[in-house]
C-alpha cells in the first residue's frame, strides 16, 4: 500500500469520484435550514381581510350600501348648503324641492354669508284659572317657560333640542300665523294655537299647576320682549322698556286637553 493512500476513510479529491460537491470557493455548502418549505410545496397564500374576504355577491352588496349612502350624504350636504346660501337661480327653480327635503327635520333658521343675529330676548309665560277641588276659582302667576328652558340648558353640554327649540318654534309659528290683534291668518293660524296650547299644557302639567283635585279650565300666554343692549363702544340707544305680547284667555276642555295632552 501506498504511504499516501489512507484507505477508504481517506477523504476524497474534488475531482474523484464520491466527492461532495464543493461551495463557493471550494467550501462545502450549507446545510438545509428546516425552516425552508419542501421544494415542491408552495408558500401559503395570505388570509384576506375586511371586503376582500367577503363572496362576490357581498362584495357587490356591500359597494351599492356604499355608493347609495355617499350619493344620500352628498344630496343632504347639497340640499343644506342650497337652504342657507343667498337666494339664486337654483333655489328660485327648486325651491319647492329644497324646502319638502329641509322641513322639518333638517330647518336651519340662519343664512350662510348673512347671519342675522337675535337682538331680543323673547320669553314666553303662561297663567291658568283653576278650578280648586272645593269648588272654588283660583289664578296662578305668570309661568316663565322660556327661563325654565333657560335654566335647563345653563350649563348642560348635551341640551336636548326640546329644551333648546321647541318653545321659541312654537311662539314664532304662532307669530308668522297671526296679525296683530292675534287673529289667525289663513288655514296654520288654528294649527299653531293648537301646538302652543298643547306645549303649554304640558308645562303646566309637569308644574303641578292645577294642584291636588285641580283642573286647568283657562289659559292665557304672552311675549315678554327685551332687547339686547348694545355693546359699550356702540353709539346706538335702544330701549330697555320690556314689550308685552298678551293673548286672550283659551278654554280648556276635557276632550282638548286629553288630545293636547297626548
Amino acid at each position: 500500500m501506498d504511504v499516501h493512500d489512507g484507505g477508504s476513510k481517506a477523504p476524497h479529491g474534488p475531482g474523484e469520484p464520491g466527492a461532495a460537491p464543493a461551495g463557493p470557493q471550494g467550501s462545502p455548502p450549507d446545510p438545509a435550514d428546516p425552516r425552508d418549505p419542501p421544494p415542491d410545496q408552495a408558500p401559503p397564500r395570505e388570509a384576506r381581510t375586511g371586503i376582500a374576504a367577503l363572496s362576490l355577491r357581498y362584495q357587490i352588496a356591500v359597494a351599492v350600501t356604499l355608493a347609495v349612502v355617499a350619493v344620500a350624504v352628498c344630496v343632504h350636504i347639497g340640499m343644506v348648503f342650497l337652504h342657507v346660501a343667498p337666494s339664486n337661480t337654483v333655489t328660485k327653480q327648486h325651491g319647492r324641492a329644497i324646502d319638502d327635503w329641509i322641513y322639518p327635520e333638517f330647518e336651519q333658521n340662519w343664512k350662510l354669508f348673512a347671519p342675522n343675529p337675535l337682538q331680543q330676548n323673547i320669553a314666553v309665560q303662561v297663567r291658568a284659572q283653576i278650578d280648586t277641588a272645593d269648588g272654588g276659582v283660583r289664578t296662578t302667576g305668570w309661568y316663565d317657560l322660556s327661563a325654565e328652558d333657560g335654566r335647563a340648558i345653563d350649563g348642560n353640554l348635551l341640551p336636548s333640542h326640546t329644551q333648546q327649540n321647541e318653545l321659541r318654534r312654537a311662539w314664532d309659528f304662532f307669530v308668522a300665523t297671526h296679525d296683530s290683534d292675534n287673529r289667525p291668518v289663513g288655514l296654520r293660524g288654528s294649527l299653531s294655537e293648537t301646538y302652543l296650547r298643547r306645549i303649554v299644557l304640558l308645562r303646566l302639567e309637569r308644574d303641578d299647576a292645577a294642584g291636588k283635585g285641580g283642573a286647568i279650565d283657562l289659559v292665557q300666554i304672552r311675549s315678554r320682549t327685551t332687547n339686547v343692549r348694545p355693546p359699550q363702544w356702540s353709539q346706538e340707544k335702544v330701549s330697555d322698556e320690556p314689550v308685552y305680547r298678551v293673548l286672550p284667555w283659551w278654554s280648556i276642555t276635557a276632550d282638548s286637553i286629553e288630545r293636547d295632552v297626548k
